[in-house]
């Protein structure tokens, strides 16, 4: 039987009276009521100063008499939803170090994946809630890795703990106030150029393909040439005109780098991805530009560098610390503290945090380092 709002608000209390702390998920459960309607119970309570909640539980006020006080809610049967765009190639890191994270707490991970497709997203964000997600972890297909004026504002309206992955938010967007974590790609960005510059290079040019981490790759690169005065290279044709294809991306950014080797404005480069520069290097070979005694090469994202033939030096974003980073954040948020962190925030409490987490350069062969690593 179906019970009234002032039945259900008195069980609620006490349930929370008896035992002092309960998970929302868990109260849900007991009481054979949705979520959404028990989150609602919880806010009329709340508001009342009948109890107090906390992300992803309901805890009896402090000062008023109940039984002995109880521990934050366990993790166990917590479930944390995450969205991504894909598994594949950069994703797969950061899932892995979610997942490590969050089971290690003894909770489960979920996945949805959006494939880039419009609204796929908030859709794969719904059915986790649906299915039982306490909490998300959330990477949205932001074309430039941040919201667009209007774009990604059904982020703010979960009636969950969000934490960005690998994305953020503009400065008076909504989403800017939710928690974060990111790796670094304008740092890492910034390392290369200045290990380049380390090896005598003052024309040290930037070619990345278009994708959520180059705004950032560019703002790096910048901001580098700048400080060390550096000689300001013209820029890749595709960062004003995007690539049409893969083949189109890969033949501009040939011819760019030629012409730049052949009227020696360009003496170094950075590429993204390391996957590209695969690709780019025996065809810069191939029209006699030499890797590196003529060009200079550091890829980007450190994937399969290292399996080139010529073993390409790379800044390596560290992607499961970033994934086992939010999955932290994230149950914290959910009231669960990790026993082995240093800088833990208690259940739930805490100033929202934007985490960057520094990409790490990795000197191989193609930047011609004397000392380069094998």
């Amino acid at each position: 039987m179906r019970l009234h709002v002032d039945q259900r608000h008195e069980r609620v209390l006490e349930l929370v009276r008896e035992r002092g702390s309960l998970r929302v998920a868990e109260l849900a459960e007991e009481l054979g009521m949705s979520a959404v309607t028990l989150r609602r119970d919880v806010e009329a309570l709340a508001a009342q100063g009948l109890v107090e909640r906390l992300h992803g539980a309901v805890v009896w006020p402090s000062g008023q008499s109940r039984p002995a006080p109880a521990p934050a809610p366990p993790a166990e049967g917590l479930v944390v939803g995450m969205v991504v765009p894909t598994t594949e190639y950069y994703y797969a890191d950061v899932v892995r170090g979610a997942r490590r994270t969050v089971e290690a707490a003894g909770a489960r991970l979920t996945i949805g994946l959006s494939r880039y497709l419009p609204d796929e997203d908030a859709a794969q964000a719904r059915r986790l809630l649906s299915t039982g997600a306490d909490g998300l972890l959330l990477t949205p297909s932001w074309e430039r890795g941040s919201p667009e004026q209007g774009e990604g504002l059904w982020t703010v309206e979960q009636d969950t703990p969000v934490v960005l992955v690998e994305r953020s938010a503009p400065l008076g967007h909504p989403a800017a106030r939710l928690d974060r974590v990111r790796s670094d790609h304008a740092h890492g960005a910034a390392e290369a150029v200045a290990h380049l510059a380390g090896l005598g290079h003052r024309a040290i040019a930037l070619a990345v393909q278009d994708s959520p981490t180059a705004p950032r790759l560019r703002v790096g690169y910048r901001a580098a040439v700048a400080a060390l005065g550096l000689t300001p290279v013209s820029p890749s044709p595709l960062d004003e005109a995007p690539s049409r294809s893969e083949a189109d991306r890969f033949e501009r950014t040939l011819e760019y780098l030629c012409q730049g080797v052949a009227s020696g404005n360009v003496t170094a480069a950075i590429v993204h991805s390391d996957a590209d520069a695969i690709v780019l290097i025996p065809r810069l070979q191939a029209r006699g530009v030499r890797v590196p005694e003529d060009l200079a090469v550091i890829a980007y994202d450190d994937e399969v560098a290292s399996l080139a033939d010529l073993p390409l030096t790379a800044v390596a974003p560290d992607k499961q610390a970033v994934g086992a980073a939010a999955a932290r954040l994230l149950l914290s948020r959910l009231g669960v503290d990790d026993p082995g962190a240093t800088d833990t925030m208690g259940p739930g409490a805490g100033a929202r945090r934007h985490l960057d987490i520094l990409p790490t350069l990795r000197v191989r062969v193609s930047c011609g380092a004397a000392a380069a690593a094998p």
